[in-house]
Formats: C-alpha cells, sequence, structure tokens
C-alpha cells in the first residue's frame, strides 16, 4: 500500500526542477505508462494515475507554491500506512480528510485549492488520443473523427460493483469509512480505501459485468475539429468529454504526409517536373493549389533544376496570416537517347561550345 505521495518523487525530479523539466519528464513518463500501451497492467494505470496527479499539482505554479507550503509541515513524507481511522507514524497525530479539511483554515484552505473539497469523490483523469489527420485537413481546417478508450459507470450494477441480488456489507479495511489514513510525524492525510474503492462497503458477490469495479472500458467516438494551420503534434482539450462526463480529453494531432505537398512554416512546397526542352525554352504549367484549384504558372527560358517559383497566397492561414505556394521545379533528363536524338544532342552541343 502506498503512502501519501511525494509528488518530487513521483515524477523523479528535484525540488528546485523547472516548469519545462517538470513537463518534460512527465511527458516521458506518461506515454511509456500509458493505459494504451499498457493493457491489463494495473500497475502500470496507478502509475499513469500518479503521475497525472503530481503534474497537475508541479505544472501549476499557484498550487506547486502551496503544495511546497504543506509539504515543509510533513504532510508528503511518504510515512508508514496507519491503521483505519488513525493517524500514522509514532504516537498519535492530526487527522484529516480532505473532504471536510477546509474547515481547519491555513492548512485546510491549502489542502482544499490544491484537491478541491470532493471528498472521496477521485479527480477524472485526463484521456489522451491521437488522430492522424490528412495534410490538406490540417492546413486549411476540418473535423475528422476518433475513437477514444475510456472508463464509464457500468451499466450492469449502476457503479455499485455488486451482482445483482448479492447483500452489501461494511468494508472490513475501512471500517466503512471508505478511506484509508497515510502519514508520517504525527500528521495524517485520508485517501480512499482500495479495497472498496472509496465506496465504504463491499458486495458478497461481485458484478459479472464489471468484476466489482463499478466502470468498465468503452470507446467513446468524438468528430474533432481541427484548427486550420495545425502542425504535427499540436494538442487540442476537449472539456467535459472524458470518462464519466467529468474528464477531459486531450487529442494529440498526427499530420499525414501529402504525396505532392510538404510544410515550411507558413509556406507550401511542391516538386513539378519539366523536360529539358521545357526548362531551355520556357513553358506555361498548370499546377494544383492547397485549396484543389489550378493555377497558370509561366516557366522563363533557361530555368534551372531546384529553381523555386512562388504563388502568392495559396500557402497556409494562421495568425491572421497567410503564406505562399512554393513550385519548385524538377527538370528531367532523359535517360536513353536514341541515334537520332543522340546526335541532334551532340551537335546542339558543339553548337552551344558545351564539354561532354
Amino acid at each position: 500500500m502506498s503512502s501519501a505521495k511525494d509528488y518530487y518523487r513521483v515524477l523523479g525530479v528535484a525540488e528546485a526542477a523547472s516548469t519545462d523539466e517538470i513537463k518534460k519528464t512527465y511527458r516521458r513518463l506518461a506515454k511509456q505508462y500509458h493505459p494504451d500501451r499498457n493493457p491489463n497492467n494495473p500497475q502500470a494505470a496507478e502509475r499513469f494515475k500518479e503521475i497525472n496527479e503530481a503534474h497537475d499539482v508541479l505544472s501549476d505554479a499557484e498550487k506547486r507554491k502551496k503544495y511546497d507550503r504543506l509539504r515543509r509541515y510533513g504532510a508528503f513524507a511518504g510515512g508508514a500506512r496507519g491503521t483505519p481511522g488513525t493517524a500514522g507514524g509514532a504516537g498519535p497525530g492530526v487527522e484529516f480528510d480532505i473532504a471536510d479539511i477546509g474547515g481547519m483554515g491555513g492548512l485546510g484552505d491549502l489542502f482544499s485549492s490544491i484537491f478541491g473539497r470532493r471528498g472521496r469523490e477521485e479527480a477524472e483523469e485526463a484521456v489522451e488520443a491521437t488522430v492522424r489527420v490528412p495534410f490538406r485537413v490540417a492546413a486549411l481546417g476540418g473535423q475528422v473523427p476518433v475513437t477514444v478508450p475510456m472508463t464509464e459507470v457500468c451499466p450492469g450494477c449502476g457503479g455499485s460493483g455488486a451482482a445483482p441480488g448479492a447483500t452489501v456489507t461494511q468494508c472490513g479495511e475501512c471500517r466503512g469509512r471508505g478511506t484509508i489514513s497515510f502519514g508520517q510525524g504525527g500528521f495524517a492525510v485520508n485517501r480512499p480505501c482500495p479495497a472498496c474503492r472509496g465506496k465504504g462497503k463491499v458486495p458478497s458477490s461481485r458484478c459479472p459485468t464489471c468484476q466489482g469495479a463499478g466502470e468498465v472500458r468503452v470507446e467513446k467516438r468524438l468528430m474533432i475539429t481541427v484548427p486550420p494551420g495545425t502542425e504535427d503534434g499540436a494538442k487540442v482539450r476537449l472539456k467535459g468529454q472524458g470518462a464519466r462526463g467529468r474528464g477531459d480529453v486531450i487529442v494529440v494531432f498526427q499530420v499525414e504526409p501529402d504525396p505532392f505537398f510538404h510544410r515550411d512554416g507558413h509556406h507550401v512546397v511542391c516538386v513539378v517536373p519539366v523536360n529539358v526542352a521545357q526548362a531551355m525554352l520556357g513553358t506555361r504549367l498548370k499546377v494544383r493549389t492547397l485549396d484543389g484549384h489550378r493555377v497558370v504558372l509561366k516557366v522563363p527560358p533557361g530555368t534551372q533544376h531546384g529553381q523555386r517559383f512562388r504563388i502568392p497566397g495559396h500557402g497556409i492561414e494562421k495568425g491572421g496570416r497567410r503564406g505562399d505556394q512554393l513550385v519548385e521545379v524538377r527538370v528531367d533528363i532523359p535517360a536513353h537517347l536514341t541515334p537520332d536524338q543522340e546526335a541532334a544532342a551532340r551537335d546542339f552541343a558543339a553548337r552551344a561550345g558545351l564539354k561532354h
């Protein structure tokens, strides 16, 4: 059984760690222990929950400041587990529940501002999902569907965890309180009981649908709005779309490559082929733009391989600014010549004074 959590230890960062260091460590750990990468692994799920809880406090400057003040009182020293209803550590001490700590003033107000006044109800963690977005949709904006796995209240037992007709009795682990005390040095904090999941009661027979958990994994289908100019790795938070309608969903966009376009800041770049005659003598090309239209591009005589031409205003619009489309010319050289073509090429080279 874990003790009161020291969030710096949970993330493995120093007390003086910067916000960027905390965020970098959080992203690495969250990716490592994410439930999607560790299916049917309750230890990884618990670790993922701890990591999110620690990040929620330490990434917020105000919460972190208040947390550090509480930490100096020994509230998060990581002490031994106490017995139900008593403070952990040596001798009698101070015990409180986060639900009613506000009445204490001082320390109570600090706890309430960090953890809220939700009592035994745990804050819902954010669910993160990655969605692949076509290049043109990311550039111009649009909508894409995403299926997000998350937990919902079990429809079979309504969240009680009990099978139909089962008897429900007081939890022997927490003696019906729904919380277990943790602490050290005469200071204790109550956390939800893991045996009854904070309910204070246990069923004689578990619900066959959820195996007593009171919740089930479901797949929720959402339609996500992709803002114009979305870059690979960008995130959007959907409030209240997470587990049980209370948590949030964080969507990470993964922009798919396009066979014709690629991005350069606010500009889009494409490559068009021309033959030797077109490059030497000049030509006109119809070039496809990002919005599906075609624009006539004049290629002047003497155009070099890799030379770029600009089509103004046909790039990516973001923040009130729109880029251009850059057309890069690729000069294709014939791989094989007929005898007549070779003779003509040699004659041209001799007349132009070209060495070969």
